[in-house]
């Protein structure tokens, strides 16, 4: 492929970048254009979608949306900053791993710099691929990625801390399959302490993604120490916007007071912010 804008090219190469300097950075989790504009104003290096916050948006729960709603999301949040942008397309959207391979080239299309691609099956009974079938659409993923004429950033996924398997010599064995298959940066989500974080680090070759934003407390320095070089919030943001947002609404019905504006962004400065002169 060879239609990349000068503009794709310097976001990717200022991502992969990030990836190698001497201390971790952190990546915010837009979920529309309008936080896009926020966070990039806000003085963050690089930003990445949420499928969660998308998925809450549209009155839905996370995983109950379209690769085509997924990569529109991605393309009007990539289009509103100047920041590089990837965006979590979960499980790579189809069965075989040329579905996965496809979402990546579609991904790239849509102005997107990177991506992360999850071992999720989205089954209840059975949430986390077999490794083989992982390591497959890993490789589906990055070789896609290698076809681009820019250098496309494949994180890979292992996500059986967060879909309730905490094994970690399994999740250490997933990471080291992916990064053989290729994955510029590897990423188990919902680690539970600095031992596990620490573990991720030491085994594998590639920059580690750590999602901060939960249980795990730990700062962007001490995960530096941890061997971490990427940070990232996930959902946590739009879930904090919600719970303002119920709080706000209960002390209406509960107490019929409004006390809550006192917490909210003034109206002038949000405007200033999202004006763009246009």
């Amino acid at each position: 492929m060879s239609n990349t804008s000068a503009d794709q090219r310097r976001k990717a190469e200022t991502f992969r970048a990030l990836h190698a300097a001497d201390r971790p950075f952190v990546v915010a989790n837009p979920w529309d254009a309008g936080t896009a504009r926020l966070l990039t104003g806000l003085g963050f290096a690089a930003l990445a979608t949420t499928g969660a916050g998308f998925a809450y948006s549209l009155g839905r729960p996370d995983g109950h949306v379209t690769r085509e709603e997924i990569l529109d999301n991605a393309a009007a949040i990539a289009g509103a900053t100047h920041l590089p942008v990837s965006a979590d397309l979960e499980s790579g959207f189809g069965d075989k791993p040329e579905d996965v391979a496809a979402t990546i080239r579609l991904a790239a299309r849509a102005g997107l710099v990177g991506a992360s691609v999850e071992d999720s099956t989205g089954r209840a009974g059975d949430p986390v691929r077999p490794l083989e079938e992982a390591v497959e659409r890993v490789a589906a993923a990055v070789a896609a990625a290698r076809e681009l004429d820019f250098p496309f950033t494949v994180t890979a996924r292992a996500e059986n801390f967060f879909l309730g398997r905490p094994d970690l010599a399994d999740t250490i064995r997933r990471l080291q399959a992916y990064e053989e298959a290729g994955a510029d940066v590897l990423y188990a989500p919902a680690l539970p302490d600095a031992d596990a974080v620490r573990a991720v680090c030491t085994s594998v070759g590639r920059p580690v993604n750590v999602l901060m934003g939960g249980a795990l407390r730990l700062s962007v320095p001490e995960l530096g120490e941890l061997g971490v070089r990427r940070v990232s919030v996930g959902s946590a943001m739009s879930r904090a916007a919600y719970g303002a947002l119920v709080r706000a609404a209960e002390e209406i019905r509960d107490r019929g007071t409004f006390t809550f504006g006192a917490d909210a962004l003034p109206y002038a400065d949000l405007n200033s912010i999202l004006d763009t002169g246009e």
